[in-house]
C-alpha cells in the first residue's frame, strides 16, 4: 500500500518533474483539489479515479488518501508547487503518526481497517513517498531573473492556521535580518490589509529603492511579471495567485531583471584592494542596516556612518547635529580651495585626519597645543593652552579665513572661538565640534549653534573625542565618495 505525495509545480507541463509523472501513471487514485486535475489528466492511466475533496479540505484529503490506501489502492495526493512547502506532505506524515500511535490493536473500526502502532493495516505497511516539485516562488524567481541568490525566507500571509501576531513577528525578523523574502498567499477577499502592513514593516527596515518583484499565475496562461521598488510597490496590484519577492540590501535591477548577487564576482573584483577598505565598506553596510532611519539625506548619513564606525555607538544617530547640508557645503569649500587649512585643538585630532586625503586636496593641518608661544600666552592671560592655541591660529590666519576648526578635546577652545566670532573678530569657514568631558562641554556646543552663517557639524551632549572629531573631518574630505557609500579614499 502506497501514498505518493507529489508536488506538480506551479502549473505549466514543463515544470512537472519526471518522478511526479511516473507516480501519477502508477496510481489508481488521484486525490486533490479539482482545479489541479487539469495539469495531470494527460498522464493518467486508463481507469484512474480523481477524487476532489474541495478547497480548504486538506484534512479530509489526507483521510481519504489513507482510506483508499488501506483498501489496497495506490494513491497519489497532489499539491501545486512543492507538496512539502505549504502542501500536503506534512499533513500526511502527521496523520500517519496519529493513526499509527493510537496504541490500538490492528483490526477494524466501524468496518474499516485500522493502522496498528507500527503504521500498518492488517500487517501491511502504508508507504509514504514524498516527491518534490518546483515551488511557486522558484518559478516566480526564474521569471524575475535571479532574486534568490543569497539567504532567503518564505512567509505565508494566510492566518487560517497561524495567528497574525506570529506572522508579523516573522515579517519583522525577515526585514531586520536582510533576508530576500518570498511572500505566499499575500491577499484574499478577507485579507486586504495584511500586505499593506508587511510593506510598512519593510519600509522601516529597508531602503525605499529596495527591489521588489511579483508574479501572478506563474507558469500559467495569464502569467504577469512585474519589477518595481519597495516604495512604489502597490499591494492593491496583488491577488491570491501572486507571489511577491522582496530583495535584500544588495539586490538590484539590471536590464529588466531582478538580481541578488551571491558575492563571488564582487569578491573577485575586490581582490588586490586595501583589506582595511573592504572591512570598512562592510562595516558601513552593516551600520546602515541597523540605523533607526537609514534613509536620511546623504549629507547627514555620511558623517553619521563615520561617527558610528569610529565609536561603535549608535547613539550618534541621535547626537549628530548639523546645519542644513553642512557636509556638502564644507566639501565644496574644500574642493574649490576656499578651505586651505584645518586647525585642531589637540594633536590627536590632527593625527586622525587622513593624510592621503589631505595631500590629494592640498590641505594643511595645524595644532597649536604644543606651541611654546601658547604656553607663555596661557600663563600670562590665565587661560588654557587650548584657548591660547585658538588665539595663535587667528594671528597666523586672520579672521579665520580659509580655516576649518576641529575640536575633539577642549571645550574651552571651542568657547574661545565662539566668543571671538560673537565679537566679530573672526569668521571661520566651518566648525567641527566634538569636545568630550563633563565641564563646559555641552555649553560649548550650544554656544556654536547660533552662528547660522558658519556651517557646523557637532556632537551634542557630553560625548565626543579626538577620534570622533577626526572622523567627522574625514567625512567632509571624502564627501565625493558618499554617493556610492564608499568609505572614502586615502588618495
Amino acid at each position: 500500500m502506497k501514498i505518493y505525495v507529489a508536488g506538480i509545480g506551479p502549473g505549466s507541463p514543463e515544470d512537472i518533474t519526471p518522478a511526479v509523472l511516473e507516480a501519477v501513471r502508477d496510481s489508481d487514485v488521484i486525490v486533490g483539489y479539482k482545479y489541479y486535475f487539469q495539469f495531470i489528466t494527460p498522464y493518467l492511466k486508463p481507469g484512474t479515479e480523481c477524487i476532489d475533496t474541495g478547497m480548504k479540505k486538506e484534512r479530509d484529503r489526507a483521510e481519504e488518501a489513507f482510506r483508499l490506501a488501506e483498501s489496497g489502492k495506490t494513491v497519489c495526493v497532489i499539491s501545486s508547487g512543492d507538496a512539502g512547502i505549504y502542501g500536503m506532505t506534512p499533513l500526511i506524515y502527521e496523520m500517519k503518526k496519529e493513526r499509527g500511535t493510537e496504541g490500538k490493536a490492528s483490526g477494524t473500526v466501524a468496518g474499516k481497517p485500522e493502522a496498528d502502532a507500527s503504521g500498518t493495516v492488517n500487517g501491511k505497511s502504508i508507504e509514504i513517498v514524498p516527491l518534490p516539485g518546483i515551488s511557486a516562488f522558484q518559478k516566480a524567481a526564474s521569471l524575475l531573473g535571479a532574486p534568490m541568490g543569497h539567504d532567503f525566507c518564505v512567509i505565508s500571509m494566510s492566518d487560517l492556521m497561524t495567528p497574525w501576531r506570529v506572522i508579523e513577528k516573522r515579517i519583522k525578523a525577515a526585514a531586520r535580518g536582510d533576508f530576500v523574502t518570498a511572500v505566499y498567499n499575500p491577499k484574499s477577499k478577507g485579507r486586504y490589509w495584511q500586505l499593506h502592513r508587511l510593506k510598512e514593516i519593510f519600509m522601516q527596515e529597508r531602503k525605499a529603492d529596495t527591489t521588489v518583484g511579483y508574479v501572478r499565475q506563474a507558469g500559467r496562461a495569464d502569467q504577469e511579471v512585474k519589477i518595481t521598488t519597495l516604495a512604489e510597490f502597490d499591494p492593491e496590484d496583488v491577488d491570491m495567485f501572486t507571489i511577491v519577492i522582496i530583495g535584500n540590501s544588495q539586490s538590484y535591477q539590471w536590464n529588466g531583471k531582478f538580481i541578488t548577487p551571491r558575492g563571488y564576482y564582487r569578491q573577485q573584483a575586490d581582490e588586490g584592494k586595501n583589506v582595511g577598505q573592504s572591512i570598512m565598506i562592510k562595516s558601513f553596510q552593516t551600520i546602515r542596516k541597523e540605523l533607526k532611519n537609514p534613509d536620511v539625506e546623504i549629507w547627514k548619513l555620511w558623517p553619521m556612518l563615520h561617527a558610528i564606525h569610529t565609536t561603535a555607538d549608535f547613539d550618534m544617530e541621535n547626537l549628530l547635529w548639523m546645519d542644513e547640508k553642512a557636509t556638502e557645503t564644507l566639501y565644496n569649500k574644500v574642493a574649490s580651495g576656499q578651505i586651505k587649512t584645518i586647525v585642531t585643538d589637540v594633536s590627536m585630532v590632527a593625527s586622525g585626519i587622513r593624510k592621503g586625503a589631505l595631500e590629494r586636496l592640498g590641505i594643511e593641518v595645524h595644532s597649536y597645543i604644543s606651541d611654546p608661544r601658547g604656553a607663555e600666552m596661557a600663563k600670562a592671560h590665565n587661560i588654557t593652552r587650548a584657548q591660547a592655541g585658538i588665539r595663535l591660529a587667528l594671528e597666523d590666519y586672520p579672521e579665520g579665513k580659509g580655516v576649518l576648526f576641529a575640536f575633539g578635546n577642549a571645550p574651552t577652545a571651542l568657547l574661545e572661538l565662539c566668543e571671538l566670532i560673537r565679537k566679530g573678530k573672526c569668521k571661520p569657514e566651518g566648525i567641527v565640534g566634538a569636545p568630550v568631558g563633563f565641564v563646559h562641554v555641552e555649553e560649548s556646543k550650544h554656544a556654536a549653534k547660533p552662528f547660522t552663517d558658519i556651517p557646523k557639524i557637532l556632537i551634542e551632549g557630553r560625548k565626543g573625542g579626538s577620534n570622533l572629531a577626526a572622523t567627522l573631518v574625514n567625512s567632509i574630505l571624502t564627501f565625493d565618495d558618499a554617493v556610492g557609500l564608499r568609505p572614502g579614499r586615502d588618495v
